[in-house]
């Protein structure tokens, strides 16, 4: 995904109906109040209702969030920049996520929109609990949190100057924005990256 102009200011317009258009933005507090709640209630009923010991719940819901990572890398490298031809798909890759490498500052856009997330996170729900049964109850929360913990860095990343315990991955976030965004993928952990072997190279920054 490469655009001849990286728009550090400004914000694109994806559709026409001011409804459709809002409904492409958010704010962190807003994604935060949706889904805080969603962990505390899931790990508290599957604990309390499910007999899921505290033990287990804390193992599980860190392999949640594990998972996340690996879910992350594989989304952002295989689905936000896949390589599609027809005017329909490109407008699809572009709306879902060229938009954002387009104009990356673009604080709005920076955490996906409530609509299309609940559905997401839905669909994915119900497959850990035919997958895992009542420990999706751990695992989905861990999930969820992982997906917090991205956006706020995604969030931070866009948004400030990087503390130095962190310069590493916003070093990686950003040549994958500006210089490689076939190496980078990582927003969270640059954990797959090494794995895969897609970390842009220190003498490439």
């Amino acid at each position: 995904m490469h655009f001849d102009k990286i728009k550090n200011k400004g914000q694109a317009r994806l559709f026409q109906s001011d409804l459709m258009e809002s409904m492409t933005k958010t704010h962190p507090v807003v994604i935060y109040a949706m889904y805080l709640p969603v962990i505390a209630f899931m790990l508290y009923y599957g604990h309390a209702y499910k007999g899921v010991g505290a033990g287990p719940e804390a193992l599980v819901f860190m392999g949640g969030l594990l998972f996340w990572t690996f879910f992350e890398y594989l989304m952002h490298r295989h689905l936000f920049h896949m390589i599609v031809d027809s005017p329909r798909a490109q407008r699809f890759v572009y709306t879902m996520h060229g938009v954002h490498h387009e104009f990356p500052r673009d604080r709005e856009r920076l955490f996906m929109p409530p609509v299309p997330s609940l559905l997401i996170a839905s669909i994915l729900f119900s497959l850990f609990y035919l997958a895992l049964g009542v420990y999706a109850l751990s695992f989905f929360p861990g999930f969820l949190f992982g997906y917090l913990m991205y956006g706020s860095m995604h969030y931070a990343i866009h948004a400030f100057a990087p503390p130095k315990w962190l310069k590493a991955l916003w070093r990686n976030h950003h040549l994958h924005h500006y210089k490689f965004p076939e190496k980078g993928f990582g927003v969270s952990t640059t954990l797959w990256d090494l794995v895969f072997r897609t970390v842009p190279k220190k003498e490439e920054a």
